[in-house]
């Protein structure tokens, strides 16, 4: 494991950026959290940032497909860090029978995930997100900016990003109806967030152990979810398998979806 002070540099620069984050938009700001790994991180690193306080709401996007024990854990660790929670829900959607297997998993993830982030943007008035993506998850993400625009219409220009300039990041953000996502997870790796869960001591969801020689690397909606072959049943075991594979973190998550061109698509539009 690496030592403290490599930690200590990715938390220090986070919680850096979740403090600028705070300062310039207040209010109007609000965490995304799926109740995977790197959200729950970023989670701690609020509280860690404000002494044990969220001053911000905290957001599920609930596609009413998530695995049982995504609830479970939202509902115990929601009251036990007295989180604000809100919970998106596209229910229309979800009535027109919205799905997977309905229309597809473009369709259901613009429906489920991005439609509903973005009545929830409206509904609580919001102008900026902190989100916790990494640059190491997905080719794409590594385009991705600390602070990164969305205009009115909810879309990345991923063919134009600009410098990272934090001190000039709010005047870019001019167009009415625009918001930022914020990354203060972006320079970390997989690898980074199991070994600060196992110095912080951080729960995860049990989904993430081996159970039955398999295990998930990567959680979301259960449709869209499968175990990769693993027998860690501990962080420890885990870190070091990570330590010695090449198989993609999101190897688990539907392939459609996964491949660079649908992905690209989907944050294009607004997706997470």
């Amino acid at each position: 494991m690496k030592n403290n002070s490599y930690l200590g540099e990715l938390e220090s620069k986070s919680i850096y950026i979740i403090r600028e984050a705070y300062w310039e938009y207040k209010e109007k700001l609000a965490i995304l959290w799926s109740m995977g790994k790197d959200s729950t991180v970023l989670v701690h690193l609020v509280r860690k940032a404000f002494f044990g306080q969220v001053p911000v709401p905290v957001i599920h996007i609930d596609t009413g497909f998530k695995f049982k024990q995504i609830y479970e854990f939202r509902g115990k660790y929601a009251k036990l860090w007295d989180l604000d929670l809100k919970i998106a829900r596209n229910d229309t959607a979800l009535k027109n029978g919205i799905s997977p297997v309905n229309g597809g998993r473009f369709a259901c993830c613009t429906q489920l995930k991005t439609a509903a982030l973005k009545q929830a943007i409206h509904e609580h008035r919001l102008r900026a997100l902190l989100v916790a993506i990494r640059r190491d998850e997905h080719a794409i993400r590594a385009k991705e900016r600390y602070f990164s625009v969305r205009d009115k219409g909810f879309k990345w220009d991923y063919q134009n990003q600009p410098m990272e300039l934090w001190t000039e990041h709010h005047k870019t953000n001019s167009e009415r109806g625009a918001h930022f996502r914020i990354h203060p997870l972006l320079h970390w790796r997989e690898i980074d967030i199991w070994e600060y869960i196992k110095q912080e001591r951080l729960p995860v969801i049990e989904l993430y152990f081996s159970r039955q020689k398999a295990r998930y690397r990567s959680i979301g909606c259960q449709c869209c979810c499968q175990p990769v072959a693993s027998t860690a049943n501990t962080i420890d075991k885990i870190i070091r398998e990570i330590r010695g594979t090449n198989i993609a973190e999101r190897s688990g998550r539907s392939q459609d979806k996964e491949r660079e061109y649908m992905m690209q698509k989907l944050r294009s539009l607004g997706y997470m």
